[in-house]
């Protein structure tokens, strides 16, 4: 039963992961038909920051969950 989270968390992740990328290829390959390389940059750029927030936001909802666990006393160490 334990690995069922784990599972579900990395099936999650890998689902977000190829949709955000095939997201983002959709948008440059139409800026890539309609207008040119100067707009395929400026999606480029988009993605980039969406990835970076995206990241930024994922550490620090770690980072608050765990710190809270220790704040309350609950063991968060690996078995």
């Amino acid at each position: 039963m334990e690995w069922v989270p784990a599972v579900f968390i990395a099936f999650k992740v890998s689902v977000l992961g190829i949709g955000m990328f095939l997201a983002i290829k959709w948008h440059y390959d139409k800026a890539k038909k309609e207008k040119g390389p100067a707009s395929q940059r400026a999606v480029l750029w988009a993605g980039g920051k969406v990835l970076v927030v995206f990241v930024l936001l994922l550490a620090a909802l770690l980072s608050l969950a765990f710190g809270l666990g220790s704040m309350l006393s609950i063991d968060l160490t690996p078995p």
